[in-house]
């Protein structure tokens, strides 16, 4: 992996967890990376004091208090970054966590930062994975691709088709090979129903939409199997004996990556023209100040990004 020019990094809500946790997490990088530029983004006050040698302070508003000024200065600040990435000056976006219902008082009215950033690159298609190079009970990488993102569970199965699970698969495919370098990733995707259908008893999805979706991507190279029942598959993954999952939904995904890496993950949006990372973790309004939130996923993102 080649370190990037620089990382342009957002601070994220100006009420929650970012600006602080980002404090706290630029020192342990530099142990690392000592000469990486680093250009921070957020409102005046969250910027404020040293932030020590390698850092540029940009400044996108004052904060006024308000749900909309922090999600307006939240959008500002993303559409910063991205407008550095895309500029060459930065090589990799490490986004701070949001407040969606925030964004949306300021009228950006989008499902998350993923769906956001789609729109504001342009991109065809995105990917929203959740890495963790260690979990809380093994040494082994896990990696879960949400197939589908924020959406209504009663939804997910007009958004699942077969044209949507090729593209993300084969998207995930390219992206570990070209930036985790692995040459012949082993990918297995995980069943919708219970028992992932147990031959057609409970749903068909996984015969009508996976199986043909799985085929042609086999056909084009990628060796991906399943469709696999949830409550084995992720087993598999923490054995070592998959590199990622791609879960139909979002909450299958999350519930068992935060359950296994929740502290030490990563947000990464496939199929930008840059690397974009994450915290896994929310705004948590409620620890801000106490002192008692973590910076280890935010050091992750930052070293995650920085290693590309």
């Amino acid at each position: 992996m080649n370190s990037p020019s620089g990382l342009a990094v957002t601070l994220g809500d100006p009420r929650g967890i970012g600006p602080e946790l980002t404090r706290r997490a630029l020192p342990l990088l530099r142990s690392s990376h000592p000469d990486l530029t680093v250009i921070l983004l957020g409102d005046e006050a969250g910027l404020a004091g040293d932030w020590g040698a390698g850092v540029e302070i940009r400044p996108v508003g004052r904060f006024d208090g308000s749900p909309a000024s922090a999600g307006r200065l939240s959008v500002d600040a993303i559409r910063a970054g991205v407008d550095l990435c895309l500029s060459g000056t930065s090589g990799a976006l490490v986004t701070g966590p949001v407040h969606k219902p925030s964004l949306h008082a300021a009228g950006t009215v989008v499902p998350g930062q993923t769906e956001l950033l789609q729109e504001l690159t342009g991109a065809a298609d995105v990917g929203m994975l959740m890495n963790a190079e260690s979990t809380r009970f093994g040494p082994h990488p896990l990696r879960i691709l949400l197939a589908t993102t924020h959406l209504p569970l009663r939804q997910v199965p007009e958004f699942l088709t077969q044209e949507r699970l090729e593209a993300q698969i084969s998207l995930l495919d390219r992206s570990l090979r070209d930036h985790w370098r692995i040459e012949h990733p082993r990918l297995a995707l995980c069943g919708l129903n219970p028992h992932a259908s147990d031959g057609g008893l409970f749903g068909d999805e996984e015969e009508r939409v996976m199986g043909p979706a799985l085929e042609r991507v086999r056909e084009r190279g990628s060796s991906v199997a399943g469709p696999l029942p949830a409550d084995t598959i992720f087993l598999k993954a923490m054995d070592g004996e998959l590199d990622a999952v791609i879960s139909p939904t979002h909450d299958v995904g999350m519930a068992v990556f935060k359950t296994l890496a929740f502290g030490r993950g990563v947000n990464v949006t496939l199929g930008l023209p840059f690397l974009r990372t994450s915290p896994d973790h929310g705004t948590a309004f409620d620890l801000v100040g106490t002192g008692r939130a973590d910076p280890g996923s935010t050091l992750e993102a930052l070293r995650l990004a920085a290693g590309f």
